[in-house]
């Protein structure tokens, strides 16, 4: 059966981005995670499936703590974002003690905006290689 060799190599490639990416693009696939994750918990909010919304809001609430844990403090700048990282972590818990979708929404909204913001920081460190 061809579908195990399938996987195999899915899993490989998968496995390959992360060890070949730079940590700005670690940082980016860990938002895009971030961003599946709660999408994931309101679909299963909207299912009435309330293991699968609060397995995934727990996954989101992981890449977040890991996220602060990673800032570098030595720049003004991760301060702004662990206010931010400390507010979605409590919109987090209160969307999965209350299985709450607008919250959850709101989330995934600072989410995306999150992600914008490190690709143009992407971007615009390109050339110099700061990020």
């Amino acid at each position: 059966m061809a579908l195990p060799n399938a996987y195999a190599q899915y899993a490989q490639y998968n496995n390959n981005k992360v060890l070949n990416a730079s940590p700005a693009e670690l940082t980016l696939m860990l938002y895009d995670g971030a961003i599946k994750f709660c999408n994931i918990a309101i679909m299963g909010i909207e299912q009435k499936n309330v293991q699968k919304a609060h397995t995934n809001i727990v996954k989101v609430e992981k890449i977040i703590q890991y996220l602060r844990e990673t800032l570098d403090m030595k720049y003004p700048v991760a301060q702004n974002f662990e206010n931010i990282y400390v507010y979605v972590e409590r919109r987090l818990v209160e969307a999965n003690t209350k299985k709450d979708k607008a919250i959850l929404e709101e989330v995934c909204t600072h989410l995306r905006s999150l992600r914008e913001t490190w690709v143009e920081v992407m971007r615009q460190n390109k050339g110099n290689g700061a990020v």
